[in-house]
């Protein structure tokens, strides 16, 4: 099954995951309070390496993740939270980001040096 019949079911799983301090979920990219709607489960190592681990996160901390690295240099470098909090693009984002409210989405755009490639 794929598409969006698909993202509504993964969707409604995030959705329905158990939440830490009451109702609130937190990041662990950029230390922000998570709304529903706007939860992404990250594999730390990508499914196509074989990864299995899973992290709950913003889905725009997740999609920049997956604009700025490909999946080889997740699986080789960045397979932890600390790790990519270090990787110099995903910190420049995550400074800017914590200013942003919660809510606050935009479309990430993959980089130059994965559009080369």
């Amino acid at each position: 099954m794929s598409g969006r019949i698909r993202k509504k079911q993964i969707q409604e799983k995030l959705e329905a995951l158990p939440q830490t301090a009451g109702d609130d979920s937190f990041c662990p990219l950029c230390d922000r309070i998570i709304p529903p709607q706007q939860r992404d489960a990250h594999h730390l190592i990508p499914k196509s390496k074989g990864g299995v681990q899973t992290v709950v996160m913003h889905r725009i901390c997740h999609r920049q993740i997956h604009s700025l690295l490909t999946e080889a240099e997740l699986a080789n470098d960045y397979f932890t939270v600390e790790s990519l909090k270090q990787q110099n693009e995903i910190a420049s984002f995550i400074t800017w980001v914590k200013r942003k409210p919660v809510s606050f989405f935009e479309k990430s755009r993959k980089s130059q040096r994965l559009r080369k490639r």
